[in-house]
């Protein structure tokens, strides 16, 4: 499966961050891009369950279980810009 950020040809879809994005003010996308790269501190593009841990240190793992239930469209363990957008907007 490809990754949305990277194949989309459709032109009612932003580039970073799938269709959701499309949908939300540029201000409010610029925002969560920039909150999407403080907690993704490697900088792969993706945001690990340990880099949401170490930002949120007070996060209950249960909370943290939902999340991945929830967010994790492709259950690959880790949070796609898309996939953040999805579930923080």
């Amino acid at each position: 499966m490809g990754d949305i950020r990277t194949t989309s040809t459709r032109t009612n879809e932003h580039p970073e961050g799938g269709p959701v994005a499309a949908e939300l003010s540029d201000e409010r996308l610029a925002r969560l891009k920039s909150t999407f790269a403080s907690i993704d501190t490697d900088g792969d593009g993706y945001i690990s369950e340990s880099e949401l841990r170490r930002h949120f240190p007070d996060l209950p793992p249960e909370a943290l279980g939902a999340m991945s239930q929830e967010a994790d469209l492709d259950q690959d363990g880790r949070y796609s810009l898309e996939e953040f957008i999805r579930a923080v907007s």
